[in-house]
């Protein structure tokens, strides 16, 4: 039964592709929504507006002053006292006056009110001297495009196109200077024409800049330099350059194309073919288990790979493991039914005893001699088992397992030589599984000597095994790898021993050949060698 918490939920999950895609499209969008809903570049464009204001406000306060100075008799009352300047510790004789209106965090006024009729007009010297200056006003804001009022020091307009006469000091920014104090606002714009629908969406494009910058003289207000104007609007400016701007974007938008291309060429195709292979070779196609036809990356060519190999080794174990039932269920099935046999004769034997001591004998040794062989297969069985999933690696010398076999098959004459001392990547028990399956090939193939020569070749540990027994004729030498193979049957001959050493240097990434020889047998095992990476 399945393990429900193995398996994956079926609630909705993004694909990869649309990550890509929302990921794409958000950096596509990012530029025109810091643009049009942050205000980053409308609030550069106002503080703009802000800062030319400023400037061409000073340049007229400069001059309403000197003219105020020559111009307006000393029994002219003026405005409100000012305390005297701070001095600068600093002896900087500079005091700028920096722009920090910003659209998002700065309130926005209503639209500025009409001017009111004043309590008092304006004394006739102001009045002269507002209708001396008007002609540089009209000329400055024909240039600057912005508006320009001379207040006196009670607020009424004494220069300008419009409200000439009327009183402004009402306004919050007015009733700042008035005090010597200098003030701007932003105001809601109302303009002449109708807006597109597109403007109503930005607080941008229906705002005006306010500064009202007081001309202090002897230390009383002596006038209000008072200057509005609307900053440049941003839609405005991105339709003028609208062939720059269509140029960007498609500067934009054919790389954003190009890299969704590449992401889908390089992770998401290869990844959703992967799956598709996973699907198929998980219902037995064995036609999916072939390259992949776009690998992407080098990362999912190792990981494509590394799961064509993985598949390929399952394949071929659930094919060995069939092969294997079939083999073992077979050599099983010989002597199990001739124990069998066996001890229906010796049971017919008890209920009429007909049969003389030695055959009875003979059939007893049956019984023994077929439970010895069952006995041997469930020991190869293990040591096969033992060599599919090696439990550990060690460092075994190649001089403990001559050792082991010198003490395991005193009949055997054992000679060793080379590199006997240099420590392979496999256990001891592991390595003298190996080593006594081929000394009992050998013995049982009429040898008296085994020879040993072991040698290392950079990572790699090579030992020739040789004896001098009957050796392997031309047509058994492709088969003696695999299982249940044997050339002895009738003299109880597994037919394992060879198959277990090779799948035990499979294991710890070893191999096994068989070499030429006139002679004997000779075996060319190969080892890795501890502390180093086979290459």
């Amino acid at each position: 039964m399945t393990d429900p918490s193995a398996n994956t939920g079926r609630k909705w999950r993004p694909s990869l592709s649309l990550v890509v895609f929302l990921v794409l499209t958000s950096v596509l969008v990012l530029p025109l929504f810091s643009i049009y809903f942050l205000k980053v570049y409308q609030n550069q464009l106002i503080q703009q507006a802000e800062a030319e204001l400023i400037a061409q406000s000073a340049a007229l306060a400069a001059t309403f002053r000197r003219e105020i100075e020559t111009g307006i008799p000393q029994g002219v009352p003026l405005g409100a006292k000012v305390p005297p300047a701070a001095p600068n510790p600093s002896a900087e004789p500079y005091q700028p006056i920096w722009p920090q209106l910003e659209l998002v965090s700065e309130r926005v006024l209503p639209p500025r009110s009409a001017a009111l009729i004043p309590s008092a007009a304006a004394d006739p010297a102001f009045a002269a001297l507002g209708a001396r200056m008007a002609p540089d006003l009209v000329a400055t804001q024909k240039v600057t495009l912005a508006g320009f009022r001379l207040l006196d020091p009670n607020g009424v307009v004494i220069a300008g196109r419009e409200e000439i006469g009327l009183s402004l000091a009402h306004l919050e920014e007015v009733s700042e200077a008035l005090q010597g104090r200098f003030k701007d606002v932003l105001r809601v714009r109302i303009s002449k024409h109708d807006q597109p629908s597109l403007y109503s969406m930005s607080r941008g494009t229906g705002v005006r800049v306010f500064v009202a910058m007081p001309v202090i003289l002897r230390d009383q207000v002596a006038g209000v330099v008072y200057a509005s104007r609307t900053p440049s609007n941003v839609f405005k400016y991105l339709y003028e350059q609208r062939s720059r701007v269509i140029l960007a974007m498609l500067f934009m938008i054919v790389p954003t194309l190009l890299i969704g291309f590449l992401f889908h060429r390089t992770i998401t195709g290869p990844m959703r073919e992967l799956v598709e292979r996973t699907n198929l070779v998980g219902k037995g196609d064995r036609d999916a288990l072939r390259p992949l036809r776009h690998h992407g990356t080098s990362e999912f060519a190792l990981l494509s790979q590394s799961f064509l190999d993985m598949a390929r080794r399952l394949n071929t174990r659930s094919s060995f493991l069939s092969t294997f039932a079939t083999h073992v269920s077979h050599e099983l099935k010989s002597p199990l039914t001739s124990i069998k046999g066996a001890a229906e004769l010796l049971r017919e034997d008890v209920d009429a005893p007909d049969m003389d001591d030695e055959d009875r004998r003979k059939f007893l040794d049956n019984i023994i001699a077929d439970a010895d062989r069952l006995g041997t297969i469930a020991d190869r069985l293990r040591d096969f088992a033992r060599a599919e999933n090696p439990v550990a690696l060690g460092a075994a010398k190649p001089s403990v397992a001559v050792a082991g076999l010198r003490a395991a098959f005193p009949s055997l004459d054992i000679r060793a030589g080379g590199d006997l001392d240099t420590p392979m990547r496999i256990s001891e028990d592991n390595a003298l599984i190996i080593f006594s399956n081929l000394a009992d090939n050998a013995v049982h193939h009429g040898s008296s000597t085994l020879d040993l020569s072991a040698a290392r070749q950079g990572n790699w540990l090579k030992i020739t095994v040789s004896d001098d027994g009957e050796g392997v004729s031309p047509n058994n030498r492709p088969q003696i790898f695999d299982s249940f193979f044997t050339t002895r049957r009738d003299r109880g001959g597994t037919g394992m021993g060879l198959a277990i050493v090779r799948a035990m240097l499979d294991a710890h990434g070893g191999a096994i050949r068989l070499l030429e020889s006139d002679h004997g047998t000779h075996f060319e095992l190969t080892f890795p060698v501890t502390g180093a990476e086979a290459s």
